[in-house]
């Protein structure tokens, strides 16, 4: 049987590497065609998806944060990259 928390580190990993590789193809997206649509999705999904995962077990950790404040850094990434996201789809 797995930890739970070493699942939790895991399914974190995994979505934060997913989400990299995303973010890089949108961003080669952007380079490629000078699109700044797909400059702002590599920026909304590294918001949603590599960044908590570096906030809840890097920075937080390291800065010493509360759960709380951690929790409050994630959720101001996530929607910071869901703006990004959308202003990907209709601001350019």
């Amino acid at each position: 049987m797995v930890d739970p928390s070493t699942l939790l580190v895991l399914t974190s990993g995994s979505t934060a590497a997913l989400g990299s590789l995303v973010a890089w193809l949108a961003y080669q997206g952007y380079r490629r065609n000078d699109s700044q649509a797909m400059r702002f999705l590599a920026v909304g999904v590294a918001g949603i998806a590599v960044v908590p995962f570096f906030v809840s077990y890097g920075l937080g950790p390291l800065l010493g944060a509360s759960d709380a404040m951690t929790l409050l850094w994630i959720l101001l990434a996530n929607i910071a990259g869901l703006a990004a996201i959308w202003y990907s789809l209709e601001g350019t």
